[in-house]
């Protein structure tokens, strides 16, 4: 759904206004970019209880339209913020047309970041069968044909709150000790936390293995707020991108501005 805005007509005429502001407001962070084009120009944390930097970004930048995707019913202040906002909106929703088909039965029930991660994984191989692991508050996995037809959410699975100190531990015991964490745990403590990491790795590996049983030039792409670094065979298939669901809430934007 659009929202009404005022629009750099004369910048659109001449084709050099081609900013796009691109807000991904999460459960707990916002995160507010800059596209031109494809390309992203600047990335901004805030905080998803104010969107303070908007009012900067929108002098900074001759931004020509927005999309605003968010998980989180949004209050008052926040609201007032993306109204003011003097550019074209799109709100995404259920109804917001997609540049792949969508095979979820219940589309009012899909999570906006993980059909926009599937959007940022085709543009950017159109024509693959690519599977996208999220791990974002769960770890999940959604399909998309090399037809360019979403199948939806495959498999979710974990807390995000167990990798996360997992993660964490991991790191700092590397910092310490200047090297890498021990893959064996030298208490319970560690030994759990170990345990919880290499449970995710070998899962995300053992799906990615039976997947490309079934579709041999299966392409994968692995995003979220946590690093991973996999000792498999499997590396040379895998691309990390952290700004997997931008890239993706960008090509929705742009495929609905070319038809209105």
């Amino acid at each position: 759904m659009w929202s009404k805005g005022k629009k750099c007509y004369l910048c659109a005429a001449l084709n050099i206004c081609r900013m796009n502001l691109i807000i991904d407001i999460g459960n707990t962070v916002a995160k507010i970019a800059v596209f031109k084009d494809k390309d992203i120009v600047e990335i901004l944390y805030d905080s998803n209880q104010t969107l303070e930097c908007l009012s900067d970004i929108c002098a900074k930048y001759a931004v020509e339209k927005a999309i605003v995707a968010t998980v989180i019913d949004l209050n008052e202040r926040v609201s007032a913020q993306l109204k003011s906002l003097p550019v074209s909106l799109l709100w995404l929703n259920e109804k917001t047309l997609l540049p792949v088909e969508n095979l979820y039965e219940t589309p009012e029930t899909l999570g906006y970041d993980r059909m926009a991660a599937v959007v940022g994984a085709y543009e950017q191989f159109p024509g693959k069968d690519i599977l996208v692991i999220d791990a974002g508050t769960c770890i999940t996995y959604e399909f998309i044909d090399a037809a360019g037809r979403y199948h939806a959410e495959i498999f979710r699975r974990a807390c995000r709150c167990a990798l996360g100190r997992s993660m964490s531990h991991r790191k700092a015991s590397a910092g310490a000790s200047g090297g890498t964490a021990p893959a064996v745990g030298s208490d319970t403590d560690t030994a759990m936390r170990e345990g919880v990491l290499k449970g995710m790795e070998y899962e995300i590996s053992g799906y990615i293995t039976a997947m490309k049983h079934k579709y041999p030039e299966l392409l994968v792409f692995l995003t979220g707020g946590d690093d991973f670094s996999f000792d498999t065979n499997l590396k040379s298939i895998i691309f990390a991108d952290r700004f997997l669901v931008l890239k993706g809430l960008n090509r929705i934007l742009n495929y609905n501005n070319d038809r209105i």
